[in-house]
């Protein structure tokens, strides 16, 4: 039986389904399984989700997934080695870092580290 009140599945819109995948498989390892040609669907470990066939990449105001990571910085620079470009460098808020950029077919993302201090 599966909690109640909790995100079970996250959709993401891609304009480009493979260059989603290849980003978000070389980015943060994720496995994929495809299901025909406009959807496929993906693991983190611990989240399952699908990339949708999507005219227009998802607005930047709407809802952002962040993820965390140790290292801002090395995924600064992993990010646009990938092709993505950063949105929002990297700046400080209560309790830690953050940075926001944008996949390469244009849905937007955060990452962010706890403060070290």
């Amino acid at each position: 039986m599966r909690p109640e009140n909790r995100i079970d599945y996250v959709e993401i819109p891609a304009t480009d389904l493979k260059r989603a995948r290849a980003f978000l498989e070389a980015m943060f390892g994720w496995t994929f399984q495809e299901w025909g040609d406009d959807y496929m669907s993906f693991s983190d470990g611990r989240v399952d989700g699908g990339l949708r066939k999507a005219a227009e990449p998802a607005p930047n105001t709407g809802v952002l997934i962040v993820f965390y990571s140790d290292d801002l910085e090395r995924d600064v620079t992993r990010v646009q080695e990938l092709g993505g470009s950063i949105s929002q460098e990297i700046f400080s808020f209560p309790g830690g870092r953050r940075f926001h950029f944008v996949d390469p077919v244009g849905t937007e993302f955060a990452i962010w580290t706890e403060s070290k201090e």
